[in-house]
């Protein structure tokens, strides 16, 4: 059928309506059409308002008043049609990225279930395989069975009245660590006397002070000075702490995958509020001395990393406090050591107070042993623990003895309680390979050319054992010394001042004899302390003058026949008294250094050569006037 043109354009327009409702939805098109306020166009039958309607439909412009004419009709529908040409086009390539999101979408989220789904997995079944779950179950059979408890562990003091011997050192202690301002401490003393129990003990009691500031669980870190090391790089350094570079170190898997570097908090920082204590301080290297001051100053660990970048986002938190303010490390030092002061970094020093723990005498290692011994619940025979205190002069040991000695009499009695006898304890030091520690021992008789000097070795007192012998030299003038080279060349240079003194205060040539000054038993002598008792037991082997062999001396002598101070009198004193010695002979000097003598032994100070033969009970020699020479004068 043939349609007029005014009906084909009816169609047509009516057409471009079809395609903008299906482009745009019935609901759109009605609602744009109230918002451009051209329903009343679209509802028209008139050509020109329905294309006014279209127009401003598909170009979403309500300026539009001008209704087209006939000449019109056919260039506005062509811009119509473009239009809705360009909005079928993004609608088809909307649809397409909608799609394609839409199946992204729904691969992510099966994505996503299967994790949750594995993650669910694992952990109803958790990391375990049959070998690790195998290997779980025998380290819990190994926890399961144990021994007892090591003997040093059941024996050790409880409290500090039980530590023997120690009564000034433990009072000087708590007044340093129980206070509103606590100092750092340096123990001083011989092995194996307390020093680390009264230490740990110490800080129990400053805890319950109200004054003093530590919480009600201080920590307590120990370390030791000898196995504390550390690399120069500062790649590791257990005792200030270290960054954990993820480049060249390997990290946690969330810090290694963002190159982050994490610090590593040392035993300072551990110890922070309350005691770090460093056995063996002076084996320390002196380069970690040295930063061991800076945290003591700052009571600060500071980190610094090539790696670290504040402005990465894969920083956590904490890392970026710890690059930024560092790691607290406000403690209180407490190092112990065996050795010289001067081992120890002298800043070190000026900033630590310094407490001394006495030798142990025979008497209070006997009483160690009877205490250790009740803890133990074991009975000892009347000799025991005297026969214990003449092998060692350490508590410690003391302790390791009686419980091997106790080991050897249940043995003995099949298992029963049975009483520690003396065979039981000679059994152990025969085993061990233990000698008696002092054996040289003061006798009650006189011998020519034997005198008793007294050295110092980490604080323990030991007696040098120094004979002499002269022999008329075979050619007058021409008379040798023999001294053994393994004293050391202090030693020698004591000898030679020993004898040019004796030439000036006897009157004897010591050139005129062949002398052997031997030390017994070999060993260095580190000091001139021992002058005294070579010139003693020269002055006895030329002169025929037998020395009371219980009496010991130290001093060092100068030319001038002075005797001058030495050290480690204190110690000194204490060795004399293990040997049995009624007396010892120290310098003036060194009197002040002594508060109390111990009960059974005097303690005589001289200032010369001269009053230490009187306190020998030797007459003093009276030198031989010199001899005039006459000279024939010529005229």
């Amino acid at each position: 059928m043939r349609r007029s043109p005014e009906e084909r354009l009816r169609r047509e327009i009516a057409a471009l309506y079809d395609v903008l409702t299906e482009a745009l939805g019935t609901e759109k098109v009605v609602m744009r059409a109230g918002k451009l306020g051209t329903l009343k166009e679209m509802r028209s039958q008139a050509i020109p308002d329905r294309l006014l309607a279209l127009q401003r439909l598909v170009f979403e412009d309500p300026t539009l008043e001008t209704r087209p004419g006939k000449a019109q009709y056919k260039a506005v529908i062509n811009e119509i049609e473009d239009r809705l040409a360009d909005l079928l086009a993004q609608r088809s390539v909307g649809d397409a990225l909608e799609a394609k999101v839409n199946a992204k979408m729904v691969a992510r989220h099966q994505e996503y279930l299967r994790e949750l789904r594995l993650e669910a997995l694992r952990e109803d079944a958790g990391p375990e395989t049959p070998a690790t779950q195998r290997r779980l179950s025998e380290l819990e059979a190994l926890d399961a069975r144990g021994l007892a408890r090591a003997a040093l562990d059941v024996l050790r003091p409880r409290a500090l009245d039980q530590v023997v011997g120690q009564e000034s050192a433990i009072k000087a202690l708590i007044a340093k660590l129980a206070s509103p301002y606590p100092q750092h401490v340096i123990l001083y003393g011989p092995p194996g006397v307390g020093k680390t129990t009264v230490a740990r003990l110490a800080l129990e009691l400053a805890k319950t002070r109200a004054h003093a500031p530590f919480a009600a669980a201080p920590p307590f870190v120990e370390a030791a000075g000898t196995t504390l090391r550390w690399d120069h790089r500062e790649t590791t350094n257990p005792l200030l702490g270290s960054v954990h570079d993820p480049i060249y170190q390997g990290a946690r898997r969330d810090f290694a995958e963002g190159g982050v570097p994490e610090p590593k908090l040392g035993l300072v920082t551990k110890a922070h509020g309350g005691v770090l204590f460093i056995d063996e301080i002076g084996e320390m290297d002196p380069a970690m001395q040295t930063r061991l001051l800076k945290v003591l100053e700052d009571k600060r660990v500071h980190f610094e990393s090539s790696y670290y970048d504040e402005l990465d986002p894969n920083v956590p938190a904490y890392v970026k406090k710890l690059f930024r303010d560092g790691a607290p490390a406000d403690f209180v030092l407490i190092g112990a050591t065996t050795r010289d002061p001067d081992a120890i970094d002298a800043a070190i020093r000026s900033r630590c107070a310094a407490v001394y723990f006495e030798p142990l005498t025979q008497t209070q290692v006997a009483r160690i042993v009877r205490e250790a011994a009740q803890r133990l619940g074991a009975k000892l025979n009347r000799r025991v623990a005297d026969l214990i205190a003449s092998y060692t002069i350490e508590g410690r040991k003391a302790v390791q003895i009686l419980a091997d000695a106790y080991g050897h009499a249940l043995e003995r009695a099949g298992g029963r309680s049975a009483s520690v006898r003396e065979e039981d304890v000679l059994e152990v030091v025969q085993a061990g390979r233990i000698v008696q520690h002092t054996p040289s021992r003061a006798r009650r008789t006189k011998e020519i050319g034997k005198a008793h000097g007294l050295g110092v070795l980490q604080y323990v007192g030991s007696i040098v054992e120094i004979e002499a012998a002269a022999f008329p030299a075979r050619e007058p003038r021409k008379g040798m010394v023999r001294f053994n080279d393994t004293a050391g060349s202090m030693a020698r240079d004591a000898v030679f001042n020993a004898a040019s003194v004796l030439r000036a205060i006897t009157g004897t040539d010591p050139s005129d004899y062949d002398l052997h000054v031997n030390v017994v038993g070999g060993g260095n002598i580190d000091g001139p302390s021992a002058g005294l008792a070579f010139f003693l037991a020269l002055h006895s082997a030329l002169a025929r003058v037998a020395l009371p062999q219980d009496v010991a001396v130290t001093g060092e002598i100068s030319l001038a026949g002075s005797v001058r101070g030495v050290g480690g009198v204190v110690e000194k004193l204490y060795a004399a008294r293990q040997a049995g010695m009624r007396a010892i002979v120290i310098p003036r000097e060194n009197a002040r250094d002594i508060e109390a003598a111990p009960e059974g032994i005097d303690v005589i100070a001289v200032g010369t050569v001269v009053e230490a033969f009187a306190a020998l009970g030797l007459r003093v020699p009276v030198p031989p006037a010199p001899r005039s020479r006459s000279r024939k004068v010529s005229r």
